[in-house]
């Protein structure tokens, strides 16, 4: 390494939190703390919003700073770093296109969110399979009139997501699970989240490390000094990573940081 690495940043569902225990290792959390007393910053890096970040309790208190809504919204203690909202056309017509296809999508503004049309897979993926305990269903898209959109979430096939985002003026799309895919703005994904965040935080970008899974952290995992995926990645994203390391369930975390000397093996 040219430079010594002096932030780390995580996606959570699969990297940090395991899909099966819905809790992180004790290995990581141990292996933060280290971190942390080598001097080293805890970023998250993550797909969901900040009212639906609730399975990073043992390790809240090491978090420095959060990039969310795959980059649509950063910041650091109170301050935002970024907030790249979504066009209001663009909104619509995701919205349209579920109402013609009969999918769900997840409007995600800036203090709440909107399950709308909402279907059983909703419940099944993000309530059963991501413990996502704190899902409202009840508010509705007019309560959301006064808020900037950040993310819609559409429940839609890979096809179906092909077909819309030709019709968007301004979006990007991540898919991280086969069930769904997150929308933002052309302006935000998770490796210009990570560059506006080493900006403010005066970090050069080789002093950064990124750890993912999923497809939303290709471009988090290519813009970091360092990019690892876990080994429960599928292929396109370990095939950009710099190193490939064991799964979230097989001390993942732990293992590259030894591997990089962030932390001594114990």
């Amino acid at each position: 390494m040219d430079k010594k690495i002096k932030a780390l940043f995580f996606d959570i569902d699969g990297t940090l939190v395991s899909f099966r225990t819905h809790k992180i290792p004790q290995s990581t959390v141990d292996a933060l703390e280290d971190a942390k007393r080598n001097g080293v910053a805890v970023y998250i890096s993550t797909g969901r919003p900040i009212m639906l970040i609730n399975n990073l309790g043992q390790i809240e208190h090491l978090i420095d700073g959060y990039i969310t809504t795959n980059g649509a919204r950063c910041f650091v203690g109170n301050h935002t770093v970024c907030l790249h909202p979504i066009l209001r056309a663009d909104v619509d017509e995701v919205v349209a296109d579920a109402d013609r296809n009969d999918y769900s999508v997840i409007v995600v503004g800036e203090r709440h969110l909107v399950v709308y049309h909402p279907t059983d897979i909703v419940r099944k993926v993000f309530v059963e399979g991501l413990g996502v305990v704190n899902l409202d269903f009840g508010t509705r898209l007019d309560d959301l009139k006064n808020e900037d959109v950040l993310q819609l979430t559409p429940f839609c096939s890979a096809e179906q997501e092909a077909d819309l985002m030709l019709r968007l003026s301004n979006c990007t799309s991540g898919r991280w699970h086969p069930a769904f895919t997150d929308i933002t703005s052309g302006e935000a994904d998770k490796g210009k989240g990570l560059q506006v965040m080493a900006e403010y935080l005066g970090l050069d970008i080789s002093e950064t490390m990124a750890f993912g899974d999923g497809g939303n952290d290709i471009s988090i995992i290519r813009e970091a000094g360092i990019g690892v995926a876990m080994e429960n990645a599928n292929e396109e994203v370990k095939a950009m990573a710099d190193y490939v390391t064991s799964s979230v369930d097989e001390d993942g975390v732990k293992n590259a940081l030894v591997h990089f000397g962030i932390i001594q093996a114990s």
